[in-house]
């Protein structure tokens, strides 16, 4: 065991709720002509104005800034249910990375950090947040709450899933997303962070169960997340490599240019399927590069967060 490493990690994650503050506050301050930029503890979020409202609440100030009319939304009038889904795979420990920062971070790392910042934002918003963990078990799961306590329980589940070095696990994603769609019974917004690895076999099962998260009326996104050089482009230097199956260490040895042409007309397919059967649920596809910051994810959330009523 690398001790130095495993020190860098538990080190990075140990004040998780900082990291995503500071993640953030960062995304906020570049935001310039947003609809959200002036939050402040009076109110919530600002929402659309829609013709016949009364006018008492238009922030007038954001209307000269923006052209566009928007109204206060008070913290008692919010009662956004969240539900986070984040897939706990050997394959989501991908790219292997020796001393985890917030630059250089695998997919789990990146999707805990996410979650983390998003908690932020519903915290702030005093909305309801659960979360359910799968890898080759349903490992956790725990339904909305918006209390202080449970922000904390779900900030210290999700720092021991990232900083896990002991992962050996194949998943059937399909299988626990349609035990996660049985469990989450109010409307609610759900976010999956998930590589969506599957066997060809599996693909229309998986197709199913992202069809099932639909059920009761869900808002649903999709963040896949990838290391886009290597995982999307197939990007390797042609020298001689073993590339193995890191769920069930099947190898392969070979030059990467012999397969490179036909490894990204798979992966093209694949994703072009996995994005048209999720225009056809109704699902929002975010495809997420683990190696970029978090402002694809965070706003997406912002404006998932404003259509969801």
């Amino acid at each position: 065991m690398d001790i130095k490493s495993e020190l860098n990690k538990a080190k990075l994650f140990s004040n998780l709720e900082l990291l995503a503050k500071q993640v953030v506050e960062g995304f906020i301050s570049g935001i310039h002509k947003s609809p959200f930029h002036g939050f402040s503890a009076e109110f919530a979020e600002h929402k659309i104005y829609n013709s016949g409202e009364s006018t008492k609440h238009i922030d007038w100030k954001l209307f000269a800034r923006t052209d566009k009319l928007y109204t206060k939304r008070y913290e008692e009038e919010t009662n956004l249910r969240c539900h986070m889904i984040l897939d706990n795979s050997t394959s989501m420990y991908y790219p292997e990375v020796k001393n985890l920062s917030i630059e250089n971070l695998n997919k789990i790392g990146f999707g805990v950090l996410a979650i983390a910042a998003i908690m932020n934002l519903l915290k702030k918003q005093r909305d309801a947040v659960g979360l359910s963990i799968y890898s080759d078990a349903y490992d956790f799961y725990i339904n909305e709450k918006s209390s202080e306590r449970h922000f904390q329980m779900l900030l210290d589940k999700l720092n021991s899933v990232a900083v896990n070095t002991n992962v050996s696990k194949e998943t059937r994603t399909y299988h626990y997303l349609h035990q996660i769609a049985e469990k989450i019974h109010r409307r609610s917004l759900i976010f999956l962070f998930s590589d969506m690895f599957q066997t060809e076999v599996e693909e229309t099962q998986l197709f199913e169960s992202l069809r099932h998260l639909k059920y009761n009326k869900h808002e649903v996104v999709l963040f896949h997340m990838m290391d886009a050089v290597h995982e999307h482009n197939f990007d390797f230097d042609n020298s001689p490599k073993r590339f193995v199956d890191v769920e069930t260490g099947k190898h392969i040895d070979l030059y990467a240019d012999t397969i490179k042409e036909a490894y990204e007309q798979k992966i093209s397919d694949y994703l072009n399927d996995l994005k048209l059967k999720c225009s056809q649920y109704k699902i929002k596809y975010v495809e997420v590069d683990v190696r970029s910051d978090f402002s694809k994810v965070l706003n997406t959330f912002m404006m998932e967060r404003q259509k969801f009523n």
